[in-house]
């Protein structure tokens, strides 16, 4: 018999991914697809992707809640299959729809959460300290009755409880008001200098850049992992923004230029590149457009963003397109 958890070799790694596959309906949905990366001791990582794209599945399997069909996982340093009661109790996981007991209150939530991990909200004070302040005055409402924000901090503030070593969030702001978000993203960035390795999920690209590392995710496959700039920096064509009187009516045009490689909307603006990427090209699409009939036209270069990248990595590889359309 095993006297306890099985710890493997020492690694400077927090969370690592190996060749994960998760399937569902008798393998007929392939959630997740021959994922591997490592969130390295001590970081705030990102796992950017939109809705479908397997995060959440990924989450699932690091907390012990679900079983992949191919590969192996390891949380702090324990396998998440034989060592599952270890990792239960050395992770802080906050999923992304609230869960909560609602009809108890702020403080009761807390003071359960506490209880079920042996400690108590003074014992890890110092590390719940900033977010804690914040709900504490209001520890008298329902949970259930708490706007977006104060849920969000409440349930970071439980899965803080017991002091992990490693926080799984997933999709922790979608949902949630701006302001709401930048705020939880600061309370993160402190946490992260307590020495909390953070694992966070979310749909939002803008999110990307609060990330030290991120890996890009898109239906199931990982299509990059880096530093959000070292990703923007392999960005390998000028990129141009491009506007005129009707936009829907440009798109089309555009998308109808020989020369034209990748065209899609982003704002108010069309984000352009070329197949030969020569320093003419925002001239010849100005001449093009204005004989299509368009008018107020604007084609300038701009910089690329993680969404730009994230755009051109799905473009490059095509079964995932065949996925996503």
């Amino acid at each position: 018999m095993r006297a306890g958890p099985e710890k493997l070799h020492s690694m400077a790694s927090s969370v690592i991914l190996e060749n994960l596959v998760k399937t569902y309906n008798g393998g007929e949905v392939l959630a997740v697809d021959d994922v591997s990366f490592e969130v390295k001791d001590g970081e705030l990582f990102g796992l950017i992707g939109p809705d479908g794209a397997g995060k959440t599945s990924i989450f699932r399997i690091l907390t012990t809640l679900l079983l992949a069909d191919k590969g192996t996982a390891r949380v702090a340093e324990y396998d998440v299959v034989k060592d599952y009661r270890a990792i239960r109790n050395c992770v802080g996981y906050m999923p992304g729809r609230f869960s909560l007991y609602q009809d108890l209150t702020i403080q009761e939530n807390l003071e359960f959460f506490a209880t079920v991990f042996g400690t108590t909200i003074q014992a890890n004070y110092d590390l719940i300290k900033d977010i804690y302040e914040q709900i504490k005055p209001f520890g008298h409402r329902r949970a259930g009755k708490l706007s977006g924000g104060m849920k969000q901090k409440l349930a970071l503030c439980c899965a803080l409880i017991h002091k992990p070593r490693v926080l799984l969030l997933d999709e922790p702001t979608t949902g949630v008001d701006v302001v709401s978000r930048k705020e939880f993203w600061d309370m993160l960035k402190r946490l992260k200098q307590q020495g909390i390795t953070i694992l966070v999920s979310t749909p939002y690209m803008d999110e990307a850049n609060r990330c030290e590392r991120i890996a890009l995710i898109q239906k199931g496959r990982i299509l990059s992992v880096d530093t959000p700039q070292q990703i923007i920096d392999a960005f390998p064509k000028t990129l141009y923004a491009v506007r005129s009187a009707d936009i829907y009516r440009l798109l089309q045009d555009v998308r109808q230029m020989e020369e034209v490689e990748s065209c899609y909307t982003f704002g108010e603006f069309l984000h352009v590149t070329f197949r030969d990427d020569r320093p003419d090209a925002a001239g010849r699409l100005k001449d093009y457009v204005a004989k299509k009939g368009h008018t107020d036209v604007v084609a300038e270069k701009t910089a690329p963003g993680i969404e730009d990248s994230f755009i051109r990595l799905t473009n490059e590889h095509p079964e995932i397109q065949e996925k996503v359309s």
